[in-house]
């Protein structure tokens, strides 16, 4: 990689962040998440923790360890091969997640699709078939980032903020982002999902993960309903890795 990538910061008093990256992209992403597979495999003395941003993998240091030794390791399983490159890690799953585009329960997808110079028709036929990866859980407890899509959806964020539900469908920025809680947002409120994403009652509380691949296939008004009480809200899962 070039630009002074990829390198390692220091993070506050306790922390190592190995950067791959200045801006989103597949192969950042991609890097991102097998080089904390790998650092988890070879276990190193004084991690306490590790996680993925979008293009970066955090290291938390346990109390009392050697910073200096721990970043020399690190630096070496950096420096052992391309990590752009590199095979995704292994147990992630497929996941299809139904979904309710525009009508009253999403109803930013007009707007989105003339940001983004489509129809809304179109736009539906270009999400619903996405298949998209789970880059980061960040913001809300189990709320993922997911992309990237196609260029004709690098649209900007609204300035006005809207409320959307928990379970929200928004885009902007060539991503999408599935909304764990209800909250205010700039995000483009295109679909409406059943899924619950936050479960604190269960041993796996995040219910999608880094890694994961995603697709949103559209559903009728009727066949939301149906599914809307269910936790999964209709989702099914099958394992890619």
């Amino acid at each position: 990689m070039t630009d002074g990538f990829p390198r390692i910061d220091s993070a506050g008093t306790d922390g190592l962040l190995v950067r791959f990256s200045g801006a989103l992209g597949e192969p950042a992403n991609r890097a991102a998440l097998a080089y904390r597979a790998a650092l988890d495999a070879e276990g190193i003395e004084g991690v306490a923790e590790t996680s993925t941003s979008l293009v970066s993998t955090f290291l938390r240091l346990d109390p009392g360890s050697d910073p200096g030794a721990v970043e020399e390791r690190a630096r070496t399983l950096l420096d052992s091969r391309n990590w752009t490159e590199a095979p995704l890690p292994a147990g992630r799953r497929f996941v299809r997640i139904p979904t309710l585009y525009g009508t009253d329960r999403a109803p930013q997808l007009a707007a989105a699709a003339e940001a983004a110079g489509m129809s809304a028709e179109e736009a539906v036929r270009q999400l619903s078939q996405a298949r998209v990866r789970v880059t980061t859980i960040g913001f809300a407890p189990g709320q993922p980032y997911l992309g990237t899509l196609p260029e004709d959806w690098d649209i900007p964020r609204s300035a006005e903020l809207a409320q959307v539900p928990a379970a929200a469908l928004v885009v902007a920025v060539r991503q999408l982002v599935l909304f764990a809680n209800a909250s205010p947002t700039g995000w483009r409120h295109v679909g409406q999902t059943g899924l619950r994403l936050f479960r604190p009652e269960s041993e796996t509380p995040f219910v999608l993960r880094p890694g994961d691949e995603v697709t949103f296939p559209a559903v009728d008004e009727a066949e939301f309903s149906r599914i809307e009480g269910d936790d999964d809200g209709g989702a099914d899962w099958e394992d890619v890795a």
